[in-house]
């Protein structure tokens, strides 16, 4: 089985911390990954972008020229890269800041979440990223949501373990909206 996608939105949206979760999760599931972040010299505002592969098998390269799935952030992000996103792939947005209508396609599924609103719920904004990465993992597959939950102690900093638990609620209603839909 072999996982690749684009996550891509604006820096403070935590794409690159995204991205690192997935890797870390897959390695926990002994898959093998790639993982190659891209961003702007701004550090919040500009553009962030990664790609991760997932696979059981070899993974010969971190570049992808047409995912299956982009899970994008805003719209910005949508509208630059959504036409990438192979034929039969999945698109995952953040309906709080992307409007679908600017992309014609009929060939890809579309998986439309509000995730902004879904961090505000849970009392803090910055959870974004984490109910995109547990929307993503629901619909596809790629990762468990416990190997998730393991790796965020891998990937977030020591100081930073006591948000550990808003972060498994986060990624826990990213996979409840999926199941929802």
């Amino acid at each position: 089985m072999r996982h690749d996608m684009y996550m891509a939105g604006f820096g403070g949206q935590g794409v690159l911390l995204a991205g690192t979760l997935l890797s870390h999760a897959a390695m926990i599931e002994d898959r093998n990954v790639s993982f190659m972040p891209s961003y702007g010299v701004e550090k919040r505002g500009g553009a962030a972008m990664c790609t991760v592969v997932i696979s059981d098998g070899d993974v010969g390269s971190p570049v992808i020229g047409n995912p299956s799935v982009g899970v994008l952030l805003n719209q910005t992000a949508f509208d630059k890269y959504c036409p990438r996103i192979r034929s039969g792939g999945i698109c995952i947005v953040n309906a709080s800041l992307v409007d679908i209508s600017t992309c014609p396609r009929k060939d890809i599924e579309f998986v439309s979440i509000p995730m902004n609103a879904i961090a505000m719920d849970l009392g803090d904004s910055r959870m974004v990223n984490m109910v995109a990465v547990g929307a993503y993992a629901a619909r596809t597959g790629a990762v468990s949501l416990a190997a998730l939950a393991e790796a965020l102690k891998d990937t977030l900093p020591e100081r930073n373990h006591k948000y550990i638990p808003d972060n498994v609620k986060a990624l826990e209603a990213g996979a409840e909206q999926i199941r929802r839909n």
